[in-house]
């Protein structure tokens, strides 16, 4: 039977609240199924802002994938802002969908997709809203099944309280398995009730079911087991991985904000994985193997792209989109095609060893000539070769160089601050390396308006990576490392305003950390959080480093643990990890073997990239029957009569 839309109650209230325009929904591209032409319906949640999840990859794709399956129904739901949720608190309004405003709970399935562990108190503000009981174990089959999945869900320990199910990898495929379980078990009228849909979906291997494996603990407070409790569930559970990205050409139909959003443009993603072995890197590492689009694919998404969503703007993305095979061709046969119109293309994530000025000028056709980026990420040589990443300061450089040479006039830098290893000389190199940065484009060019802008972020060590065993640096060290790098550069008048600062200081990290290599135990810590009215953890503006600290030494010392425990403390080899049980196809022996050779203390060990050369055993390859993706294809664009 139908389900009622929220929005006549709705609307009469969005007058009190800001940007009442985010909650109405109506956007193009955006899909409203008729609720009784579906056997499974999904709520699909990236759990922030509109602003920033409308735009989000992942979402969009699933939300398209399972709208145009027949028998499936897919629609969006956002976090709400602080005042948003007082007024739907006060008028009894349940949490609720932008396309159709239908409530959350009368969803089959909600799925909520992490990119980073700072969302998870907005989950908890989510359920609430929607009348879905926080803890999993408290559920009844009025409930929708709640499913973690993107980057954080290779380890979704610290919120396994709170979800039914986690998926790890790429999302296509596995959200069209799912929804066909559910509605198997459905039209069989739910036996068994949400156990035994559940033990079907964990039986399958690519589904984490949480309360179907047990943890123990030692005395001094590490894992012992994580352990199956039930048969037919597996002992560890894989990730999905899509292959022939040619077949899924998504999204073909942008949704276009009806506000202001983070990225207000096309995005085409032209490969998926990387294999350039930065140790730091989770992403990098748990999207293995490299997979290309091809050219025409890539041409052809463009094309669509643009016609259905009025944008003026591709992005070509992947980890390092300058490392596709045919980089040089898809850049300048895509110029050729859009010379002469208001499209501009970009290249938003470029290596400076991937990076020349043909394929920059390639991007810049239209007149556009943005600032370039690159993150070399360490300060000096020594820590960039401890992370694999393998540039050196002279490499960047002559990059640099170039690039001021022939018209441009700034660039930006990313950097770490607390990677294993460094010291405060290793942060005051980033000073020293953006004067030299300053020295050249100003002797290149001739010019003085040269501007150089470092960003730097903490590092947070995270799963699945060969740093999952490094001890965090603390944030009163990051923050005194970061206050002599700016007193280093603002004391040398020679550069004034040419070197600007961004940075975060050193607490946000760590809550981060707490969350990114936590287990079961910080679950507790989260939901006093959010009791205390934490929310949006990832603004500035919102987070509360002492509200965590409190509620960590709260919850966290009756148990034996504190928050430097899980953050600050340096893991042993045969230490079990909280995600040891779910398989990226890493090979944990691999891991722990790049990590000595990181820290090896005759000097940092680097790992060339398999895509052109020999294989280095990471194990994901073998271990789950797949293979790189690469060309050249030696294919073109299909001409085409742009309007």
């Amino acid at each position: 039977m139908p389900v009622d839309s929220l929005y006549p109650r709705l609307e009469p209230l969005l007058s009190g609240v800001s940007k009442p325009i985010q909650y109405i929904g109506g956007e193009l591209n955006s899909s409203v199924k008729d609720w009784d032409s579906a056997d499974v319906r999904w709520a699909l949640m990236y759990p922030d802002a509109y602003e920033v999840g409308l735009p989000n990859q992942g979402v969009q794709i699933l939300y398209e994938v399972l709208n145009e399956r027949d028998g499936f129904l897919a629609e969006r739901t956002y976090a709400v802002m602080a005042d948003m949720e007082a007024v739907m608190r006060e008028h009894g309004i349940a949490q609720f969908t932008v396309d159709g405003h239908r409530p959350v709970r009368s969803f089959d399935l909600f799925g909520l997709s992490f990119s980073t562990e700072l969302g998870y108190t907005n989950m908890l503000t989510a359920l609430d809203l929607a009348g879905i009981a926080l803890h999993a174990k408290d559920r009844t089959e009025d409930d929708p099944i709640v499913v973690a999945g993107g980057h954080s869900a290779f380890n979704p320990e610290p919120i396994a309280d709170f979800v039914d199910a986690a998926v790890a990898g790429d999302g296509e495929e596995v959200v069209l398995a799912i929804s066909e379980v559910v509605r198997e078990w459905k039209a069989e009228g739910k036996p068994g009730g949400r156990d035994e849909v559940l033990a079907r979906l964990a039986a399958s291997g690519g589904v984490y079911v949480p309360k179907f494996y047990d943890v123990t603990y030692l005395a001094n407070g590490q894992i012992e087991a994580i352990t199956p409790n039930r048969p037919g569930v597996p002992e560890t559970v894989a990730k999905h991985t899509l292959m022939d990205l040619d077949k899924w050409p998504y999204p073909k139909k942008p949704l276009v904000p009806l506000a202001e959003t983070v990225h207000e443009r096309f995005s085409v993603e032209i490969f998926r994985g990387c294999t350039r072995g930065c140790r730091f890197c989770q992403a990098g590492m748990i999207t293995r193997p490299v997979r290309e689009r091809s050219i025409d694919t890539i041409g052809m998404m463009v094309d669509n792209g643009l016609r259905a969503s009025g944008f003026s703007e591709v992005g070509l993305l992947s980890l390092s989109s300058a490392d596709h095979s045919e980089i040089g061709e898809v850049a300048k046969q895509l110029g050729d095609r859009y010379e002469g119109t208001n499209t501009s293309l970009s290249l938003p994530s470029t290596r400076v060893d991937a990076f020349n000025i043909t394929l920059a000028n390639e991007f810049s056709r239209n007149g556009r000539r943005s600032g370039l980026t690159f993150a070399p990420e360490g300060g000096s040589d020594r820590m960039r070769k401890v992370i694999n990443k393998m540039v050196s300061e002279d490499d960047l450089i002559r990059t640099v160089a170039t690039a001021f040479s022939h018209g441009w006039r700034q660039v930006k830098l990313y950097f770490m601050c607390g990677l294993p290893t460094e010291t405060d000389e290793d942060v005051l190199q980033i000073g020293e390396l953006a004067k030299r940065v300053i020295d050249t484009g100003r002797e290149v060019s001739g010019q003085r308006d040269i501007r150089c802008t470092v960003s730097i972020g903490g590092f947070v060590p995270k799963a699945h990576t060969p740093f999952q065993w490094a001890a965090q640096l603390d944030h009163e060290t990051t923050d005194s490392r970061l206050r002599k790098l700016r007193e280093s550069v603002q004391a040398d008048k020679r550069y004034g305003r040419a070197i600007g600062f961004r940075y975060h200081d050193g607490k946000p990290g760590i809550v981060e950390g707490l969350l990114s290599r936590g287990d079961r135990r910080v679950g507790s810590v989260i939901e006093a959080v959010w009791r205390d009215g934490g929310r949006f953890d990832g603004w500035s503006e919102h987070f509360s480093y002492d509200r965590w600290a409190t509620k960590a030494a709260e919850v966290l010392e009756p148990m034996g643990v504190d928050l430097d425990w899980f953050t600050t403390r340096e893991r042993f080899e045969d230490e079990v990890l909280p995600w040891d049980h779910l398989d990226s196809g890493l090979d944990r022996e691999w891991l722990w073997q790049d990590w000595q050779e990181a820290i090896d203390p005759d000097g940092a060990i680097e790992v060339e990239d398999c895509r052109w050369t020999p294989c280095f055993d990471c194990g994901v390859c073998p271990q789950m029957d797949l293979d790189i993706q690469i060309g050249p294809t030696g294919r073109e664009l299909i001409p085409l009569s742009v309007v």
